[in-house]
């Protein structure tokens, strides 16, 4: 169960990078009124993609970490579909292309699998102590 949940983790960290890219073509700062422009912007992901990067090295590890820290970039991944759902229906633009919709789908997708391996796991004891 590690190597299907480690795959799918790389999978839907592969497509949350894929929505920044997007968010970064819609200036997404602009939405959620965060200060620094592009430049803030790109600083507070750095963070982001250490830690992301970090749980899926522990999950490969069968560590509970990674578990801990996949189930955040799930729940990562079901915000960013909902947030940005929330937003389509409000009228706003941003998101709205076929390609954003698509990775933002798939996001979902991926994230609630994600989601239920990483309590199963949790629950199972499918990890290192």
């Amino acid at each position: 169960m590690t190597n299907m949940l480690f795959w799918l983790y790389l999978v839907n960290l592969t497509l949350l990078i894929l929505h920044e890219m997007d968010s970064a073509y819609w200036k997404e700062w602009h939405l959620f009124h965060l200060p620094g422009g592009i430049g803030g912007f790109l600083v507070i992901h750095i963070p982001l993609w250490i830690a992301a990067l970090y749980g899926l090295a522990l999950v490969r590890e069968g560590a509970l970490g990674g578990l801990i820290i996949s189930m955040v970039v799930s729940l990562a991944g079901l915000f960013a579909f909902g947030i940005h759902n929330y937003f389509l229906r409000k009228g706003h633009p941003e998101f709205d292309a076929p390609i954003s919709k698509l990775i933002l789908w798939a996001t979902f997708a991926v994230s609630l699998g994600q989601g239920i391996l990483t309590i199963i796991s949790l629950y199972g004891g499918n990890h290192a102590q």
